[in-house]
């Protein structure tokens, strides 16, 4: 029988800075983690955007959605573009993870990782729009995804989170400005994953 894992192995990096960020593992029960997963796979309005990499369009490999109050930016054009209304379940979320930290959010970015191919490369979330020093809420639902971090200025200095099932993930102030992160592809079989980040969109 197939087992989805949804919790991960014993063993998250040692010594994670935590200055920078904070890993919750339980944050929404397995269940009610469940409900959501498969909600927001069948029903978000999904996208597959595509960005230029040295002179040539490619396709990002995964599936995006973008939610928010009315007059926030498009994270990746920067230009006015009406994000989607938020649903109920976002508003449940965002309503969990403010008080942990710290920030009223007014946007979140739904990322779908379909299979192990999909992924991010490695990069800092340094966009205008999301001011100096942001802070981001992230929240997994479904498959362990590694979530790996390394110093821009020494990248022998490196750690990986594995983001389980319902876990929350606190990217604080500064992590963007130091560090680099990114889910890489995975030559294992990996089951459907969905990733909410809570930003704040000047």
């Amino acid at each position: 029988m197939e087992q989805l894992a949804l919790f991960a192995e014993a063993g998250q990096s040692k010594g994670l800075p935590k200055e920078y960020l904070e890993y919750f593992p339980k944050l929404i029960e397995q269940f009610t983690g469940q409900q959501l997963l498969e909600r927001f796979i069948k029903e978000t309005p999904w996208q597959q955007q595509t960005r230029i990499m040295y002179t040539k369009e490619v396709v990002t490999p995964r599936l995006t959605a973008w939610y928010g109050d009315p007059q926030a930016y498009d994270y990746q054009s920067l230009k006015k573009n009406t994000p989607l209304t938020w649903t109920p379940e976002l508003l449940m979320i965002k309503d969990l993870v403010e008080p942990l930290a710290g920030v009223q959010f007014n946007s979140v970015l739904l990322n779908y990782y379909r299979d192990g191919n999909d992924s991010v490369a490695w990069h800092s979330d340094k966009e205008e729009i999301l001011g100096r020093n942001p802070v981001i809420a992230s929240v997994s639902f479904g498959q362990v995804r590694n979530f790996d971090i390394r110093n821009k200025q020494d990248h022998k200095e490196h750690y990986s989170v594995k983001l389980e099932h319902g876990s929350f993930l606190l990217m604080k102030a500064g992590l963007q400005e130091n560090w680099e992160h990114r889910i890489a592809k995975s030559t294992r079989p990996m089951r459907p994953r969905v990733n909410l980040t809570f930003r704040v969109v000047k």
